[in-house]
């Protein structure tokens, strides 16, 4: 589930984390990275777990609407293709989704007027309202519904992204990319494939003797950075004129000592790779000119070290 990019910037966060808190051991540092990872996963279970709730609302609609003292043809004879949709059937069946659910004690609950909310706006959109006429009815089609649902109506949603962050410090930055695989989800049950729980990394998809591991990748990548930090930091503030450490944005500082941790811990993985990544880190956690200034230092801080022998490639082009 989890790439190297997201593994670098929960690596990254973890790091920074605790150079900001000062007294951070390396097995807090460790812990909390594993907490990180997790989470993501937590939050695309929650996510996913949105289907049943909002499907209920539509049904609670339909009854409230039969109910009237004087109801209107349509109340009386609603179209009830969404309230008996498909896919959350699918999922309010399936042992293992609702057992997983269940067990992190996950619950949509508590947020009734946010779903309200969400179900009053895809309720009023056009891609609903074809939906609703298209005369067909089947798993897949209530599937590409609910891929519709979560490409327009949470991505953006500010009230979503206070709910997450009360629920867990770890699930800021995160609801995009597991959206991403609620969705692939969503294809894979359009399919007539069951659900299973994605493999925490990516790497378990492909598993091979030939095939780095991710969760490896990611620890040995933290505590190389995490034990090298007074090091890497003082090469940073030694290589600015006229600046020094307190002057250097905290989050730069973090992003190039990653990077150099990375060149010096990772033999196989080439130098411009390593400065692309943090380059597009530092797009999103610095400041407007961060991404020039980790370029170029991460640069001429890799170009020496590898002078000195301490940075070495084991492949052709890796440098």
């Amino acid at each position: 589930m989890l790439n190297r990019r997201i593994l670098r910037i929960k690596a990254f966060k973890v790091l920074y984390s605790s150079v900001m808190a000062g007294n951070t051991s390396l097995a807090e540092a460790e812990s909390s990275l594993d907490e990180s990872c997790e989470a993501t996963r937590d939050l695309y279970i929650f996510m996913l777990g949105i289907v049943s709730p909002l499907t209920q609302i539509a049904r609670e609609r339909i009854e409230a609407g039969r109910r009237k003292f004087n109801p209107t043809e349509e109340e009386r004879n609603p179209n009830m293709k969404f309230a008996d949709n498909r896919l959350a059937v699918l999922l309010d069946s399936d042992p293992d989704f609702t057992r997983i659910f269940k067990k992190k004690k996950f619950t949509w609950e508590p947020y009734d007027l946010f779903l309200r909310k969400i179900y009053a706006s895809v309720s009023s959109s056009t891609y609903f309202a074809d939906y609703m006429a298209s005369g067909q009815s089947s798993l897949a089609e209530d599937c590409r519904l609910f891929y519709k649902i979560f490409e327009k109506e949470f991505v953006d949603s500010v009230e979503l992204e206070t709910i997450l962050e009360d629920m867990s410090v770890y699930w800021n930055d995160d609801l995009a990319y597991s959206l991403t695989f609620v969705c692939r989800t969503l294809d894979a049950l359009a399919k007539g494939e069951r659900w299973t729980l994605p493999p925490l990394y990516m790497s378990d998809l492909v598993p091979g003797p030939d095939k780095d591991n991710d969760r490896l990748f990611v620890r040995k990548l933290l505590r190389s950075a995490f034990t090298g930090y007074q090091e890497y930091s003082s090469m940073v503030s030694e290589s600015v004129s006229n600046w020094d450490k307190e002057r250097i944005v905290s989050t730069d500082m973090a992003i190039i000592v990653m990077g150099l941790a990375e060149a010096v811990a990772f033999p196989s993985i080439p130098v411009k790779v390593t400065i692309n990544e943090y380059v597009e880190i530092s797009k999103f956690y610095g400041t407007p000119k961060s991404r020039i200034f980790v370029n170029g230092l991460l640069d001429r801080l890799i170009q020496k070290l590898s002078g000195e022998g301490r940075i070495v490639k084991s492949g052709k082009g890796l440098m």
